[in-house]
């Protein structure tokens, strides 16, 4: 508001101005109020002596002819011969000065060289008082405070991450009561690096260590060091490490700390010189020859692999905090915290959901509930519903459902025979996931999903289990053939094929599960990601070598392919059923389809039943849309070990 004030009593002060010189240099108007003659008839009456007398003021002339005294005006031209024409012809003639001064536009025109030169002088006092990222504040710091008026964070907002908790706890206790460490010689660390997926909570936790200590909190992003301008990175660091001097003990927070940590001398030409000085100017402010004393700085990353050695050596990021994805006890926490502001059901139960949900980040777990309440208020519900939160983490996990699309019937039952392939093939394959639940609504850009969950979260597979995933991966594309012959089958297997390609590959070159290349890695260079390192990388798997790993890849798909061809020409009835009932239901849960094949039926309430989209295509009704088969499948297989989509 006082910036406000300013502004406009600087705008009251200049308006004052203009109009105060306007007022100097516009005059008076001593025109006089006569019609004004043209020149030439001015000088025909002087040569007929009809001019009696005459006042020169600059290069206006006026006067009275000898006709009874008419008065007249006419602008006089640069004649210097004008005087004694006049005399000549005994005309009266009167001289005055011209004070009329010159226009006011002249006059700023004249004066604007030096009302610009004060202008920019102006501009640049405010910018260098500013500083920030204005012109003269290149070498600023642009860390922003954060203080409790912006929100206080503390350890109750953190669920999910005990440990991560505990290890920052003595960072807490450090800030609040120093003398209980330093009286046994102790020092507090310098530097946490919290690592972790995306969306665990990172900066979150660091948010949370500022608010239980009580003091100034520093954020700013690694991207925000480095500009086009040389030097200013390093200038930044600097400015930022004195800002926290000032306000110590502070915590300073780097989110995302690999753009400007990244490991040395890894480009080829002079581009990463400006982010390698920053980087050298970090290193010498966290463990230099001055002390940082009360200044602790906690890092963010996803990428501990790329950062530099130096920064991460004991002195320096003395702690490395592990923030991984929450288990199931984690992600029920998780759910409770952001269910606080959110109305509920009686029948919400926060176990359920983390049940369903193995491999969730606490960001997938916001997103959840969040969605959950967007649609109970689409809905017009007054709390939110283990209904809507069934169909927010459907829409989290395999997207959002395309209802309002159509194909035909010939195409809607080649996808209910391709999902049903994948369910059969999952359900009688040992050690797989149990099956959760199949569509043919078309979800994402997927034309069907089919589903499966683990019982419990999972860290580690087993051969059998990943031999499993590969059958599954087949039954879809194999039920085509079994059913529509191999001249029917369609490109709809594509993601199916690629995501079975990179199990099969990674079994055979990462996880040591080839007896005819033993326990050897063989693409240990494909996670580096600069330019140097990639052009400079040396290949380790001779021709012979990639010919043998060719043959194991196709083996195992082709294991897999035979284990569920068997299954399918086994239990050709089971299938044919669970097609007709994705044909009448559209979605069937896992428990649904083992009560099918045990010869149950399904039983429905109509508001149970998903409602069909009617849409006409070639005079049919249907409910799945006519996307090219391409575009069937997930955008990209699932990061987690513990959650499979399969199309």
């Amino acid at each position: 508001m006082n910036s406000t004030y300013k502004n406009i009593v600087l705008l009251i002060v200049i308006g004052a101005l203009l109009v105060l010189l306007f007022n100097m240099f516009q005059g008076p108007s001593n025109l006089p109020l006569q019609t004004m003659m043209p020149f030439s008839d001015f000088m025909a009456r002087v040569g007929e002596g009809k001019v009696a007398d005459v006042t020169i003021k600059g290069h206006i002339v006026s006067g009275h002819l000898t006709d009874g005294g008419t008065a007249f005006s006419t602008y006089l031209p640069d004649d210097g011969n004008i005087t004694d024409k006049l005399l000549a012809k005994n005309v009266k003639v009167v001289a005055q000065p011209d004070d009329s001064g010159p226009g006011f536009w002249a006059t700023i025109l004249s004066y604007s060289p030096m009302l610009i030169i004060l202008g920019m002088w102006i501009f640049f006092l405010r910018q260098m008082q500013g500083g920030g990222g204005k012109a003269m504040g290149f070498g600023r710091s642009r860390a922003r405070m954060l203080t409790e008026k912006t929100g206080k964070v503390t350890f109750d907002d953190v669920a999910g991450v005990d440990e991560a908790k505990q290890e920052l706890q003595e960072v807490v206790d450090f800030l609040k009561d120093p003398q209980k460490f330093q009286k046994l010689g102790g020092k507090i660390p310098k530097g946490v690096l919290l690592v972790g997926p995306p969306g665990t909570g990172k900066t979150l936790i660091a948010r949370a260590v500022a608010g239980e200590a009580g003091v100034p909190f520093f954020t700013i992003s690694g991207s925000d060091f480095v500009e086009m301008f040389v030097g200013v990175g390093a200038s930044r660091v600097r400015d930022m490490f004195e800002q926290g001097k000032k306000h110590a003990p502070c915590i300073i927070f780097i989110d995302e700390i690999d753009a400007v940590g990244r490991h040395r001398g890894a480009g080829l030409g002079g581009g990463n010189d400006e982010r390698e000085q920053t980087l050298n100017q970090l290193l010498v402010e966290m463990d230099g020859f001055e002390a940082n004393e009360g200044v602790i700085l906690i890092a963010a990353t996803n990428r501990p692999d790329v950062l530099d050695p130096a920064l991460l050596r004991p002195g320096r990021f003395d702690r490395q905090v592990i923030v991984p994805n929450p288990d199931i006890l984690g992600r029920e926490k998780i759910i409770k915290v952001h269910m606080r502001k959110v109305p509920l059901a009686a029948d919400v139960d926060a176990r359920v959901i983390a049940r369903g949900t193995p491999g969730f980040s606490g960001a997938d777990l916001a997103n959840l509930v969040n969605e959950a309440a967007l649609l109970a208020a689409r809905r017009n519900k007054a709390a939110v519903s283990m209904d809507e939160l069934e169909m927010a983490k459907d829409k989290v996990m395999m997207g959002a459902e395309r209802r309002s699309m159509a194909m035909t019937e010939d195409e809607k039952k080649l996808t209910a025979y391709h999902e049903g392939g994948h369910a059969l093939v999952g359900l009688h394959m040992p050690q797989s996931d149990p099956l959760h639940k199949v569509t043919i609504i078309p979800r994402g850009r997927a034309l069907g999903v089919t589903m499966n969950l683990p019982e419990r979260d999972k860290y580690a597979l087993t051969l059998t289990e990943l031999t499993s995933k590969i059958a599954m991966m087949f039954g879809g594309r194999l039920a085509e053939e079994i059913i529509f012959g191999k001249e029917n089958v369609t490109t709809g297997a594509a993601s199916d094929i690629q995501q079975a390609t990179l199990l099969a590959r990674r079994m055979v070159m990462e996880f040591g599960m080839s007896d005819k290349l033993g326990r050897v890695r063989y693409n240990a260079n494909e996670q580096e990601i600069f330019l140097g390192h990639s052009v400079a990388q040396q290949q380790n798997v001779s021709e012979a070598t990639s010919q043998i790993i060719d043959t194991e890849v196709r083996r195992l798909i082709e294991e897999g392919e035979t284990s569920a061809r068997n299954i399918l020409t086994s239990h050709i009835d089971d299938l044919h059923k669970i097609a007709k009932a994705l044909l009448e239901y559209e979605t069937l849960s896992g428990e649904e389809i083992r009560a099918l094949l045990r010869g149950e039926p399904i039983v429905r309430n109509e508001d149970q039943k998903p409602p069909t989209a009617k849409a006409t295509v070639s005079g049919k009704r249907s409910s799945v849309p006519t996307t090219t088969p391409e575009h069937d499948g997930p955008l990209s297989p699932a990061p987690q070990a513990t959650r499979t989509i399969v199309v």
